[in-house]
């Protein structure tokens, strides 16, 4: 009985799998693309993958690891190059299998196993952007520098906001276009603003100081006798 045994033996010796599966490996790193049985193609996805985590570390030890695996130097060379410069992004997961259905001679089941950088018609994630994963404090300092990041923006690149006919009202005079009329009119007469505008005040004042000296006289003043007698007459009148 197999309980608990999780490693497919393929009905082979210990050294007659390992030597299967670099062999499969080899032809992997390769053609990128090899056609196994589904058995197989799990056992070589177990494999290999370790091995191309090994190629992202381009150094002398890493590659003699490698070859005590593979025993191919071709081999060895193709993946540090060109499989490890295509890999490189990808923190795992870098072959895929893909079931094939059934073999018409004795029936078993196989299977595509493939580089998944290296298939360029089915490629689900293709022209999206990999993203961080978010945490929850990340997302508060996201939340708190997007209205400064909008503050701190030049003019320049601000949006522009296109007026529209609801917006402007024709053919009515704002308080702008006034004094710029008076300004001109001032400058037609040879006379500076801040002097006009000087002897408006001035005018206003003396104005003023009259009314107000008018008024003070008007309760300081006397009744005279005759107004005294005109308003004895009046009373005198009302009367009779």
């Amino acid at each position: 009985m197999r309980h608990g045994d999780k490693i497919n033996n393929l009905g082979r010796t210990a050294s007659h799998g390992r030597a299967l599966l670099a062999n499969m490996a080899i032809s992997l790193i390769e053609h990128k693309r090899i056609t196994t049985t589904l058995a197989k193609a799990k056992a070589l996805r177990r494999y290999v993958e370790p091995l191309v985590t090994k190629s992202k570390d381009n150094t002398t030890h890493s590659r003699r690891v490698v070859f005590s695996y593979l025993q191919n130097k071709e081999a060895v060379n193709e993946l540090f190059s060109t499989v490890a410069e295509k890999i490189g992004d990808r923190p795992g997961g870098y072959v895929r299998v893909i079931k094939l259905g059934f073999r018409r001679g004795d029936g078993a089941e196989t299977a595509m196993i493939e580089f998944v950088d290296f298939n360029d018609t089915y490629k689900p994630n293709a022209g999206k952007v990999r993203q961080a994963k978010k945490t929850r404090r990340g997302g508060r300092k996201s939340a708190v520098a997007a209205p400064v990041a909008v503050a701190e923006a030049p003019a320049e690149e601000m949006p522009v906001v296109e007026e529209t006919a609801v917006d402007v009202v024709a053919d009515e005079p704002t308080v702008e276009t006034a004094a710029e009329q008076v300004e001109e009119t001032l400058a037609a007469m040879g006379m500076p603003v801040a002097e006009a505008v000087a002897e408006v005040v001035e005018a206003d004042v003396v104005e003023e100081t009259v009314a107000d000296a008018a008024d003070v006289v008007a309760d300081e003043t006397p009744e005279t006798p005759a107004d005294e007698a005109s308003e004895e007459e009046k009373k005198d009148d009302t009367e009779a």
